[in-house]
């Protein structure tokens, strides 16, 4: 297997250029230490980014280059791949546009095919906005879908990292009925198996995960509900059966603060905000969205484009930081299972 050393290239599509994505990018690229980890490279506008530095109170060279391989990579100045898609003079922060909408499909789709090529290790993003994207006529509503339809990859794996405690989704956007007539025991099995598979990608080798209870006290054996038996047990033992090394379903009141404290790997919560919350809860800033099943690493904030505080300079780039901090150091296990 190739050794590598030298440090993962990390691609940054700069988000909304209404949006506080600007403004995070060049501030996460003002801390050295992020240059101790990886070569990050920007894929934006550059007369945007100068903007987003006047109002940030950041100041940094800019290196406009057309592929990452030319990056400089030297703390201090920016390597930014300059897509030159914006108006500057048209360009009204905190509003959405077509333009916009426009230019954050460029980015991301000029960074996932960087990643596609091998030309970056990893893809860390920023806020996109839905409304913008819709705007514009792009077709995808969100980064997710992006993703999958760029890729060919059908159903794409969210996973949450914040602290010590990683949680998978097996449902998102539903309505909390829809997704309690998704929780079938093939579904838990399906995903149980896929989120094994995911850790190993990203080199957790005791893979512990507990399955979260839908409800109050997992049912309490058919009491308050019959989910916990009918289905999410079943799947559970199926996944089991198959070397899976997974528990539950444990009480959602519980489980979440048990993995924090390492006595899982991950959990699999049943519901979008059933592990939403439990992650913003233990760190609302640090809670990093990780997509999994894709050809790359994909990592990403999970806060959107802010427009009531763009361009005010107030923005903080703790998650930014975070989600390259994280791309960096999943990146050098991920590369390796590719030779």
């Amino acid at each position: 297997m190739t050794q590598y050393t030298a440090k993962p290239i990390i691609a940054i599509p700069m988000g909304d250029p209404a949006g506080i994505g600007p403004e995070i990018s060049v501030k996460a690229l003002a801390k050295k230490e992020i240059y101790d980890l990886c070569r990050p490279v920007l894929i934006g506008t550059a007369s945007v980014v100068e903007q987003a530095m006047t109002f940030a109170g950041v100041s940094l060279g800019l290196n406009p280059i057309n592929d990452p391989a030319e990056g400089k990579y030297e703390f201090g100045t920016i390597d930014i791949v300059n897509l030159e898609n914006i108006d500057i003079s048209q360009l009204k922060i905190g509003k959405v546009q077509a333009m916009c909408g426009q230019a954050a499909f460029d980015y991301i789709e000029k960074s996932i095919a960087f990643a596609n090529n091998g030309q970056v290790d990893a893809i860390a993003t920023t806020p996109i906005n839905k409304e913008s994207l819709k705007t514009a006529e792009v077709p995808y509503i969100g980064h997710t879908e992006m993703l999958a339809g760029l890729t060919g990859v059908d159903d794409p794996l969210t996973m949450f990292e914040v602290r010590s405690l990683r949680i998978f989704f097996l449902t998102r956007h539903l309505s909390l009925k829809d997704a309690i007539g998704q929780i079938t025991a093939d579904r838990v099995h399906d995903y149980l198996v896929r989120c094994d598979e995911a850790l190993k990608r990203l080199g957790i080798e005791s893979r512990k995960m507990a399955v979260a209870g839908l409800n109050p006290h997992s049912g309490e054996h058919g009491l308050f509900g019959s989910e916990e038996l009918d289905e999410i047990g079943p799947g559970i033992e199926r996944a089991k059966q198959q070397g899976i090394n997974a528990f539950g379903p444990v009480p959602a009141d519980s489980v979440f603060h048990q993995a924090l404290h390492g006595k899982y790997d991950a959990v699999l919560s049943l519901y979008h905000d059933q592990g939403h919350i439990a992650a913003k809860m233990t760190d609302f800033e640090r809670t990093i969205s990780i997509t999994n099943g894709l050809p790359f690493l994909r990592t990403s904030v999970d806060h959107g484009t802010a427009f009531d505080i763009a361009g005010q300079g107030i923005a903080g780039s703790v998650s930014m930081e975070e989600a390259i901090k994280l791309a960096a150091q999943y990146s050098v296990h991920f590369r390796t299972l590719k030779v």
